[in-house]
């Protein structure tokens, strides 16, 4: 194997080596790890994994490499974070280009001198290509759309080292555009993004937090709706609910005089429990805490929430697990943390109980992350609608399997 690693060492300039107990993709050790500093080392690296017939899983910060399944095995973890340029930053036209190796808190200290923000706000501070491989986001979603949203252009290597350039630096450029779409929540199984163009948004003048405390499944319901319905606009409205209550909290952005109006309308809203401040909760944009690890994503319709909520609380009582939730509750995304007495049996049970009842609430049930002892018997991804067309989409980009092959939806 002495010929594999010198020939990644050439690929990168000497940046390569045997790979150590820390790096894992979701429990599998790798061999190797090889640390491009260009699209075009990235390039040298796929060809010389193809010419070795070896697997590649790419990596940025690692702050959600446990996230989904294991891959079948990493040859090769590709670690993106020597590509961390801001390649450009056009202030005039809020838009930047980034190096897929920047860290999310660097950009946002990038793009704050000029009053600008790039909308991604994941709980996991970790890179730019990780964030848009794992289309991971938070709050602010409400206000400025997904992460495929964002992305207007991208620069990626596929399985075969060709180097392919997606939409542009113009927010209207259709060429391509859905190419970058088409990666973005793709796990690195379909090519190795290296850059990415996004359009951004000017940071407001003005923010304030409004909360209130909410008890019932369809008082929250309600109050949601009704905040969703009304003038109030907010940018984010976030849940916090664990077995002893919920809070319900929602940011207010704008000209000052703006928000002060708007907290008074969400105020009276809300009713006289609610509260406003300058600071945000302090669980705002985190994921809920969980003593195992166990943190499972679910979506639902609008009008699903109560539902939902429901159907979480009866998961609890048949597995004696206890869940805290945390979510975008105008979005149609949770995340559940569990605690308990947790094992492998009870939650499977507990996910299984949950997907029965998806059509419900409209939605579906994902376990991003779990120890791999409590991952045993648990179909991850669970049931996916055109996955045909997924596995035909992966069998063009990628038809040796050679990009993180078995991690996303149905072993792709």
């Amino acid at each position: 194997m002495a010929d594999v690693l010198e020939d990644l060492r050439a690929a990168v300039d000497g940046q390569a080596g045997g790979a150590t107990r820390a790096d894992t993709v979701a429990g599998m050790p790798a061999r190797w790890v090889a640390r491009p500093g260009t699209t075009a080392q990235t390039s040298a690296v796929m060809r010389a994994a193809a010419a070795h017939g070896l697997t590649v899983v790419p990596r940025g910060a690692g702050t959600k490499l446990a996230w989904g399944a294991a891959p079948e095995k990493v040859d090769v973890l590709l670690d993106t974070t020597r590509m961390d340029a801001l390649v450009e930053h056009a202030a005039g036209d809020l838009i930047c280009v980034v190096g897929a190796g920047r860290p999310l808190d660097t950009l946002a200290s990038d793009l704050a001198g000029a009053g600008q923000r790039l909308g991604i706000d994941p709980a996991r501070r970790g890179t730019v290509g990780g964030a848009v491989a794992t289309a991971a986001t938070g709050p602010n979603r409400l206000h400025h759309g997904s992460v495929r949203d964002l992305v207007i252009g991208m620069t990626l290597v596929r399985a075969d080292g060709v180097v392919a350039h997606a939409g542009g630096k113009v927010v209207k450029n259709v060429a391509g555009y859905d190419l970058g779409k088409l990666l973005t929540g793709s796990f690195g199984t379909l090519g190795v993004i290296t850059e990415v163009a996004f359009r951004l948004h000017p940071a407001p003048e003005a923010q304030r937090w409004v909360s209130a405390p909410v008890d019932s499944a369809d008082g929250i319901q309600q109050r949601v709706q009704a905040v969703a319905h009304s003038q109030v606009v907010p940018s984010a409205l976030e849940l916090d609910r664990s077995g002893g209550g919920a809070t319900l909290s929602l940011l207010l952005e704008g000209t000052v005089p703006g928000v002060e109006g708007r907290t008074a309308q969400a105020l009276a809203l809300l009713g006289d429990s609610a509260g406003s401040s300058d600071e945000p909760p302090a669980w705002w944009g985190t994921e809920p805490p969980s003593e195992h690890g166990v943190l499972v994503k679910l979506t639902h319709e609008i009008s699903g929430l109560s539902r939902l909520l429901e159907a979480v609380d009866g998961a609890c009582a048949a597995t004696g697990l206890s869940a805290r939730l945390r979510g975008s509750a105008v979005v149609g995304t949770a995340l559940v943390g569990l605690d308990g007495e947790a094992t492998g049996e009870r939650v499977a049970r507990f996910v299984d109980h949950l997907r029965r009842r998806a059509s419900s609430f409209g939605g579906s049930v994902v376990v991003l992350e779990a120890p791999e002892s409590l991952k045993d018997g648990v179909d991850v991804w669970g049931p996916v609608s055109a996955l045909g067309l997924m596995r035909s989409v992966k069998h063009q980009f990628d038809p040796e399997r050679r990009l993180a092959p078995g991690r996303f939806v149905g072993g792709i």
